[in-house]
């Protein structure tokens, strides 16, 4: 009845590796899953919890700050029945995210999951991290993007984490201390590095 939260640095290859930990270990992966329930809690659509995912600690706070015209936020309240701002995002995440924690045998990939479980019994928190060079060459590869393209997707993400852990109260999501371990996947391969979290959880 473990749990394991899958963190990383963007291109470090957290979704790949956290789908084979769940294969070996007859695990459920819990990702996208995660936000079509604060979406459906929140009586909006997945998109809109994107967005307020995406920007997080940016562009969203100076639209609902009022830069941007209140008349949009109108027609999306009307358009979508529910609202949704990143206090409401971060207090659902929570809940979502216990839930998973409470029913076990779950891989959580990122979403702050080692913020919201931390000290939770039979939980394992997993860091992986790369060279940003690799990243950038994972994403370019796996998504089919130039390599000017990657460089630009790995450094907005980068912040965009950033930016989104502000607001749990946190600085630096790839300090060690957070974590149970922490995987290079710059120096092991995809397989190596499940394995090592296989036998963490086990």
């Amino acid at each position: 009845m473990s749990i394991i939260t899958i963190s990383r640095q963007y291109g470090a290859g957290g979704k790949t590796v956290g789908s084979l930990v769940a294969e070996k270990l007859g695990y459920k992966v819990f990702d996208d899953e995660i936000m079509h329930e604060v979406a459906r809690k929140a009586n909006v659509s997945k998109h809109w919890v994107e967005s307020v995912d995406k920007e997080a600690g940016g562009k969203l706070q100076r639209f609902l700050s009022g830069i941007i015209s209140r008349n949009l936020v109108q027609r999306i309240l009307a358009t979508e029945g529910g609202y949704i701002d990143e206090e409401i995002y971060i207090d659902l995440l929570y809940k979502v995210i216990s839930r998973i924690a409470d029913g076990g045998n779950a891989i959580i990939i990122g979403k702050g999951g080692q913020y919201i479980l931390e000290g939770f019994e039979n939980t394992y928190h997993v860091l992986l991290i790369a060279d940003k060079l690799d990243r950038v060459k994972f994403i370019e590869e796996n998504y089919n993007l130039s390599s000017s393209q990657a460089v630009r997707v790995v450094t907005a993400n980068e912040k965009k984490r950033a930016n989104l852990f502000r607001k749990f109260g946190k600085e630096g999501y790839d300090n060690h201390v957070h974590y149970d371990m922490v995987v290079n996947t710059s120096e092991l391969s995809i397989e190596k590095a499940a394995n090592m979290i296989c036998k963490l959880a086990g």
